[in-house]
């Protein structure tokens, strides 16, 4: 089955800039294109680098097949000569990049595009959706695990965004430490593990609650997880152990004080016998109330609305611009706009994050058009993603997990703190 185009994933000026440029023969000059955020939001430490991979396979589908073409015409967005070079477009440069999953911070390359400028420019708005989103919800799933320490955390945010948008975020929770979703096509699509049980819906479907629990454990059995608050919190923890005995899996408190209501069932499931029966806690939760559970007896979170709304960040604020041009005596020169509050360092850039002797990191280097220098101790953070338009680099998600628990690691301690503050570690160009 052929996958659908994204080539009209877009916006129309990019496709008006590419017909202007062709008519001038600008179009073909060698350029460099660079992703990257100029601030972090809300006085976060640290970001989190996510929908690179998604950025990689939606490339191969990035073609403009007789539908585009002729929905270009019947609109009359570009002319004859610019469609015949869209129906002939392949991306065959090359795309250097941040793994997915790395930590970055404000100006940091996460995202360098070295071809033509018509094959790089009308990249810009399906790589910008991608990494805003992915990264909006990436790093605010990040600030919540590292609050939750050991308990694990599930997305369960469908119901609260675009449907499309649930299954990416899904995705990109996972890389920042969810343990699983509860949307089944994010597991069939990135091979994440699912979790869910039942709703209120279902304990009202019932004459009675000993009737759901009864229902719920004959269908899955005594280690599922029980929904406690439909009405009365301690009858409901009475009734589930007495359907369930004493090797309940868990229950979940969905509503009230949770701090309090926590500690009040922990006592009566240890009273009831049912001391290895876990608590489960939802509601509307994000970074700041899962901190504030830390002393109360929650074994697990299940957040929702904030996870995939980027916890008040919903976009993070990535920018594509041009940073080097071929001149007309075709030498690549670095170019930056100047406007106010929006400045741009012109030049290709090269990162490197320095770490002092036990590992930790101290500051990120970006050189302009040279790489900097290794002291012994640093990490070359730019890695091949695209040669000659083949993508080099893995797409997965597990991958890239991987790679923000060992990014996150390294940051010093302050990064992980959710009062406002500048971020962790310094950004600092070299030959600027």
């Amino acid at each position: 089955m052929t996958s659908p185009s994204t080539a009209l994933l877009t916006d129309r000026y990019e496709l008006t800039m590419l017909q202007a440029a062709l008519a001038t023969g600008h179009a073909h000059r060698r350029c460099v294109f660079e992703a990257f955020a100029r601030h972090l939001p809300g006085g976060r430490r640290y970001g989190v680098l996510a929908g690179t991979g998604r950025i990689l396979e939606a490339l191969a589908d990035f073609r403009f097949t007789p539908a585009e073409i002729d929905f270009l015409e019947e609109q009359q967005v570009v002319d004859g000569p610019t469609r015949e070079f869209l129906a002939d477009y392949r991306f065959r440069g090359d795309i250097w990049g941040y793994a997915e999953g790395e930590c970055y911070f404000p100006n940091s390359p996460v995202l360098v595009v070295e071809s033509t400028f018509a094959e790089a420019v009308i990249l810009e708005t399906l790589i910008l959706s991608i990494l805003n989103h992915d990264s909006a919800v990436a790093s605010a799933a990040s600030r919540m695990t590292a609050a939750a320490g050991s308990r694990p955390c599930v997305e369960m945010g469908s119901r609260r965004t675009h449907e499309e948008s649930a299954v990416a975020a899904a995705r990109a929770a996972y890389i920042a430490g969810f343990s699983a979703t509860s949307n089944l096509e994010a597991g069939r699509r990135h091979g994440l593990p699912t979790a869910g049980t039942s709703a209120h819906s279902f304990t009202l479907l019932h004459d009675d609650e000993d009737d759901a629990f009864a229902s719920q454990v004959r269908s899955m059995g005594s280690s599922t997880t029980l929904l406690v608050d439909t009405y009365d919190i301690t009858a409901g923890v009475e009734r589930a152990v007495r359907a369930a005995g004493p090797g309940l899996g868990a229950v979940r408190l969905d509503s009230g004080d949770l701090i309090s209501g926590a500690a009040e069932v922990r006592a009566q499931l240890d009273d009831l016998g049912a001391t290895g029966t876990k608590i489960v806690v939802t509601s509307d939760l994000d970074e700041y109330a899962i901190a504030a559970l830390q002393a109360a007896p929650v074994d697990s979170y299940g957040v929702g609305t904030r996870v995939v709304t980027g916890s008040g960040a919903p976009a993070a604020g990535m920018v594509y611009k041009l940073v080097s041009r071929e001149s007309s005596q075709g030498v690549l020169e670095g170019v930056a706009k100047v406007s106010k509050d929006k400045r741009s360092v012109g030049g290709r850039k090269y990162a490197l994050r320095r770490r002092n002797s036990t590992g930790v990191a101290q500051e990120e280097l970006v050189g302009v058009d040279t790489q900097p220098e290794d002291d012994g101790d640093d990490r070359d953070l730019m890695v091949p993603l695209v040669r000659g338009g083949s993508v080099v680099a893995a797409t997965d998600a597990h991958s890239a997990r991987d790679r923000h628990t060992a990014s996150r690691a390294e940051l010093p301690t302050r990064a992980l703190r959710l009062s406002a503050g500048d971020p962790s570690i310094p950004t600092t160009f070299l030959d600027a």
